[in-house]
């Protein structure tokens, strides 16, 4: 049976499509992962037209990539820590970035480079993603992260529950949660 006989067969057995295939962005892409994950549902970087990632060194033969919809369907959870912009706590929610990472087919990656619309691209090991419960926010009390603003995507944690961090002061929270997070960078080693 060829690829096309059994997305058919599938479709008409019931099953979701993306329960048999990776589905691309319907809407704007907010998220492109790449590096060490499954098939994919786009190609490799566009020089021409990926210009904010070629002009931050990206590159790849093959991305997930997330638009806001995709990223809302995933089951999401709820965080409060006290911000260092305005010292108040405030809700943030989204999925959990191990949970994104599983959804664009990553199995064990060693390490993440987390980065954002200005450059900046922490690393974090994978044993601290989910330690730390990072999550990608993408609505912080109740309303969509604006782009300006910490969004539209921040892969973020709650600090105030991690105990090595909680101790520091708040300006000294938050070094591995780039807001205005648009590329996931997954390696395997």
């Amino acid at each position: 049976m060829n690829k096309r006989e059994f997305l058919a067969a599938a479709l008409a057995a019931g099953l979701p499509a993306t329960a048999t295939a990776a589905r691309a962005a319907a809407g704007p892409v907010l998220l492109t992962v790449s590096g060490a994950i499954g098939a994919g549902n786009r190609g490799a970087l566009d020089p021409a037209l990926d210009q904010l990632m070629k002009k931050q060194g990206v590159a790849f033969g093959r991305a997930h990539t997330f638009d806001h919809a995709a990223l809302a369907r995933m089951p999401a959870r709820t965080i409060r820590p006290t911000l260092e912009y305005d010292g108040r706590p405030h809700a943030l929610r989204g999925p959990l970035l191990t949970d994104v990472l599983a959804a664009a087919g990553v199995a064990r990656p060693a390490r993440v480079v987390l980065r954002a619309i200005d450059g900046y691209a922490p690393a974090v090991a994978a044993a601290d993603l989910e330690a730390m419960g990072f999550i990608v926010a993408i609505e912080l009390d109740g309303r969509p992260l604006p782009l300006g603003g910490l969004g539209p995507l921040w892969a973020v944690h709650d600090a105030d529950r991690i105990p090595g961090l909680a101790s520091k002061p708040l300006s000294e929270r938050f070094a591995l949660c780039p807001w205005g997070l648009y590329h996931i960078e997954v390696m395997a080693k």
